[in-house]
C-alpha cells in the first residue's frame, strides 16, 4: 500500500461521513449502549443490585433533603475477612462482602470527584494521599480497604467521563472487569501448566484466533499476552536482532552477545577480529519512544534507531525509508528491522504497511508493526482496510487495553512464523521439564520474557465471546464517528485550528490566541520578510505557552483532561492539544462542550498574561 493508497482508503473509511458526523456519532453511541449494558453492566447489576449506573454517565449527585438518602456504606470487613483467602470452595463467600465494600467506596469516591478528575494541584493530591496513608492519622485495620478505595476513586482520572480524553486510556467494559475479578481471585500463573491448566489452553486458543484476525495462518503463527506495547515492541526487536544480526554475523546472538560489545573474535587457534556490523533499526519520526528504549535494552544503543521523516499526517514517508535503507547499504550498516506504526499515539496515523514490507524484504530486514492502537481497527469492517498489509509483518504488537476496552494489561505479541521464536525458548526443570512436555503437558514459558504471568487472556476471551467482533466493531465505529464530529467542530471554530483529519479516534488541534498588536514601524521593504518571520516565531511561541497553560488550568479546575504533544521538527509553534476518544457512549454534543471548555480556558490564559 503506497502513501496515496492509504489516504484513499481513509477517505473511503470515513471522510465521506463528515457531513453527518454528529448524527452518526450519537447513533453509534446509542448502538453501542444497546450492546454493553446487556453484556457488561447487567453482570454488575446481578452482583450488586443496589445500583447500576448506565455506562459512560456521570456519577449520581448527592440526594436533596427531600429525596431518599443514599445507601449506607457497607460494613467494614472484620479481621476474619481481612485474613481470609479468595480461593478454595469458600473463597467466593469470603470475597463477597469485601467486594461490596469496594463497590460502595468506589461510588463515594466518584461522587466526591464529581467529574473527569479531582480539582487541585499535584502537591495537594500528594498531601491528601499522605494524610490517609502515611500521616499520623493514617487509616489502619478494617477501614483500610474502604478508605483507600474511596481515596483512589476520588483521586483518579475517570476515562468514562466525556471530558477525560487525553490518552489511550480506555474506560474498560464492565464485563471485562468482572472477568478480571475472577482472574484476581483464582490467581493462575501462566509460567507452567500445573498452575493454570484451563488458562494455558484458553490463551493458546485465543492467540490462534487473534493471529487469524491479523491475517496470519494460525497453525504457523505464535504469540503471547504481554504487559503492553512496550514489552511487545521489545520482543519484536529482540527476535529481529537475533535472526537478522545472527545470520549476518554467524553468531547465536542470545548466547554470545551483540558483535562489538565485548571480545569479538572468530573462533580458531589464532582468533581474528570479525568485521563489525553496525546494526540499524529504522522507524518513523512519530514512532513510539519504546523503540529507542528497546534498542538500548538490546545492547544496540538508542543511536542505532534511524528516524525516518513523516508527512503532515505523521505517516512514514516511504521514499525517505527507501533512501535510508539504501544509505545503510552504502555505509556497510545492517538494517536489522523496520518498525512500521499502525496507529501513532498522537494522530492515529498508519504507515503504508505494504510498501514498508516490500522495502524491508528487499533489504533483508525484519518488519515489526506496532499496532498497539491501530490494531483495534481490525474489529471494524469500515476501518479494517486501513491495515492492509499487516499480515506481511514478521511480528505485530496489539493492545486490547486501548481500542479494545480491557482493563490493563491486555497486550498481545504475535509472530507470523513460530520458528522465529526460537531464541526465546527456555527450559526450567521446575516449570517445564522435557518429560512433562513429552507426556502432553504444554508450557508457555518459552513464549514470554516474564516468568510469573497473569492470565490476562481470560478477560479478552470473555469479551470476545460476549460481544463478538461485530459488537466490538460497533464500539470502534462509534468512537471514530465521535472523532470525525469533534474534528469538524474544531474546524468550524474561529479560535481553534485542526492539524489533520482523524484516521482512527484521535486528532490534534490548538487554541489560537489573538495576535499581539504590532508596533508601528517605518516602511522598510528590505526588512519586511525578516520581520514577518520573526513575528511568526513570536506568535508560535505564544501559542505554545497558552496551549500548554490552558491544559494545566483545566486540570487544576478538575473540568477536563486534554492531551498535549508536539509536532516533529524544531522551533516554536509545535505544541498541540489532543483528544483521544475511546468512550463509545460519549455524544458529539459532549465533545463540543469539551472544546468550548478549551476555548474558555484559552481566553482565561490570554487574560492572565
Amino acid at each position: 500500500m503506497g502513501t496515496g493508497t492509504g489516504t484513499e482508503t481513509e477517505v473511503e473509511a470515513g471522510a465521506g461521513a463528515v457531513a453527518e458526523a454528529g448524527a452518526r456519532a450519537e447513533a453509534g453511541a446509542r448502538a453501542s449502549a444497546a450492546v454493553v449494558p446487556e453484556a457488561g453492566a447487567g453482570l454488575v447489576a446481578q452482583a450488586s443490585p443496589r445500583r447500576s449506573p448506565a455506562p459512560g454517565t456521570a456519577p449520581a449527585p448527592d440526594p436533596e433533603p427531600d429525596q431518599e438518602p443514599a445507601p449506607e456504606p457497607a460494613p467494614h470487613p472484620d479481621s476474619a475477612h481481612a485474613t481470609a483467602l479468595s480461593g478454595g470452595t469458600g473463597g467466593a463467600d469470603t470475597l463477597a462482602p469485601l467486594v461490596d465494600t469496594v463497590m460502595d467506596a468506589l461510588a463515594r469516591g466518584a461522587r466526591r470527584r464529581g467529574g473527569p478528575i479531582a480539582p487541585g494541584r499535584p502537591g495537594e493530591v500528594a498531601a491528601t494521599v499522605s494524610e490517609v496513608f502515611g500521616g499520623p492519622t493514617a487509616v489502619t485495620g478494617a477501614e483500610a480497604l474502604d478508605r483507600l478505595t474511596e481515596l483512589l476513586a476520588h483521586g483518579s482520572a475517570d476515562p468514562a467521563d466525556a471530558s477525560c480524553a487525553a490518552h489511550l486510556h480506555c474506560p474498560p467494559l464492565a464485563v471485562a472487569v468482572a472477568a478480571d475479578l475472577a482472574v484476581s481471585a483464582l490467581n493462575p500463573s501462566q509460567d507452567s501448566w500445573d498452575q493454570a491448566p484451563a488458562a494455558t489452553a484458553l490463551e493458546t486458543l485465543l492467540l490462534q484466533e487473534l493471529a487469524g484476525l491479523v491475517g496470519y495462518e494460525p497453525e504457523h503463527a505464535a504469540g503471547v499476552l504481554t504487559s503492553g506495547g512496550t514489552e511487545s515492541n521489545l520482543m519484536g526487536l529482540m527476535l529481529a536482532r537475533d535472526r537478522v544480526l545472527g545470520a549476518a554475523s554467524g553468531r547465536q546472538i542470545e548466547l554470545t552477545g551483540v558483535p562489538g560489545t565485548g571480545t569479538d573474535h572468530a573462533p580458531g587457534p589464532r582468533p581474528q577480529p570479525r568485521s563489525r556490523l553496525r546494526p540499524r533499526i529504522l522507524a518513523s519520526a512519530a514512532a513510539h519512544f519504546s523503540v529507542q528504549r528497546a534498542a538500548a535494552l538490546l545492547g544496540l544503543g538508542e543511536d542505532a534507531v534511524l528516524p525516518v521523516p513523516v508527512d503532515h499526517q505523521l505517516r512514514m514517508d516511504t521514499e525517505a525509508l527507501a533512501a535510508a535503507l539504501d544509505g545503510c547499504a552504502e555505509r556497510g550498516e545492517l538494517p536489522v528491522a523496520v518498525v512500521a506504526t499502525a496507529g501513532t499515539t498522537d494522530t492515529g496515523a498508519i504507515d503504508p504497511l505494504r510498501a514498508c514490507a516490500a522495502l524491508a524484504a528487499e533489504h533483508g530486514a525484519w518488519l515489526h508493526v506496532d499496532a498497539a492502537y491501530g490494531g483495534g481497527a481490525l474489529l471494524s469492517d469500515r476501518l479494517a482496510p486501513l491495515l492492509d498489509g499487516l499480515a506481511l509483518a514478521d511480528s505485530v504488537s496489539l493492545d486490547w487495553h486501548k481500542l479494545g476496552w480491557q482493563p490493563a494489561a491486555a497486550g498481545v505479541f504475535l509472530v507470523r512464523r513460530s520458528e522465529t521464536y526460537a531464541s526465546l525458548a527456555r527450559r526450567a526443570v521446575y516449570l517445564n521439564p522435557a518429560d512433562d512436555e513429552e507426556a502432553g503437558y504444554p508450557s508457555l514459558l518459552g513464549l514470554s520474557l516474564r516468568t510469573t504471568r497473569r492470565a490476562d487472556a481470560f478477560k479478552i476471551a470473555v469479551t470476545l465471546r460476549t460481544l463478538g467482533r461485530a459488537g466490538l466493531g460497533r464500539l470502534v465505529d462509534a468512537c471514530r464517528d465521535l472523532a470525525v464530529a469533534g474534528a469538524r467542530a474544531v474546524a468550524d471554530h474561529p479560535r481553534l485550528e485542526l492539524h489533520s483529519e482523524p484516521v482512527l479516534t484521535a486528532f490534534l488541534f490548538r487554541y489560537l490566541p489573538k495576535p499581539e498588536p504590532e508596533p508601528e514601524r517605518q516602511a522598510d521593504t528590505a526588512n519586511a520578510p525578516a520581520d514577518t518571520a520573526e513575528a511568526q516565531r513570536e506568535y508560535g511561541a505564544r501559542c505554545d505557552a497558552v496551549n500548554a497553560a490552558l491544559r494545566r488550568r483545566l486540570l487544576r479546575e478538575g473540568s477536563a483532561v486534554v492531551g498535549r504533544t508536539e509536532l516533529p521538527g524544531e522551533g516554536p509553534g509545535r505544541v498541540r492539544l489532543k483528544l483521544t476518544l475511546l468512550n463509545p457512549h460519549t455524544t458529539a454534543a459532549e465533545v463540543e462542550r469539551l472544546l468550548h471548555a478549551v476555548v474558555t480556558a484559552g481566553r482565561a490564559e490570554e487574560g492572565a498574561r
